[in-house]
């Protein structure tokens, strides 16, 4: 039975790694899966998803305008996939969440979702939000404080390290601009 995955967490808790190994997993068997990431975050390259650890592969694209239920009826259609994954899901409309909860049930693809959970400012990404009210499954991917605590919050800092609480919500960056940490550090950091 296929249903729509979402597996979240902080920044550098290696959803990227876990997406790229699970497709590992099904081409290995001799299956096709359809790799999407958002368009317009490019820090590995246009149109792939790659992990700090090096490793990455080749992904068709998103942006909050496409259907990606039509994006993913055209990939069935060219021929056999078991599973479609999606990297930096947090970037989704509620739209495109919805179009995928219908690719799940109507097309009977297995869909899974990798994303951040909260911005930097403690707040629901609208995507992350859609798909903790969607999805069929969730499972929390974790990484640590500082301190050893779970990370479950992220801060924006600026160039001299403050953290930041004002601000666009999307700001592509790594770890020269987002630092995980458990809620007390985050409380910490940001006068919270």
């Amino acid at each position: 039975m296929a249903k729509l995955y979402f597996q979240y967490s902080t920044m550098n808790a290696g959803k990227s790694t876990v997406l790229l190994q699970a497709a590992h997993n099904y081409i290995e068997n001799g299956m096709q899966v359809y790799l999407l990431t958002a368009r317009f975050d490019n820090r590995a390259g246009d149109g792939r998803i790659a992990s700090r650890i090096g490793i990455g592969k080749e992904a068709d694209t998103f942006d909050i305008e496409d259907d990606l239920f039509a994006k993913i009826e055209a990939r069935l259609a060219a021929g056999p996939c078991a599973c479609v994954f999606i990297d930096e899901a947090q970037f989704l409309s509620e739209e495109n969440v919805w179009q995928l909860a219908r690719a799940v049930d109507d097309l009977k693809v297995p869909i899974m979702c990798y994303g951040l959970r909260v911005d930097f400012r403690g707040k629901l990404f609208p995507g992350s939000a859609a798909l903790l009210a969607l999805c069929d499954e969730m499972r929390e991917v974790r990484t640590i404080c500082h301190c050893g605590k779970k990370a479950t919050m992220v801060i924006r800092q600026d160039e001299n390290g403050r953290a930041l609480t004002e601000g666009d919500q999307v700001q592509i960056g790594g770890n020269e601009v987002y630092v995980s940490m458990c809620r007390r550090h985050w409380r910490e950091a940001t006068g919270s």
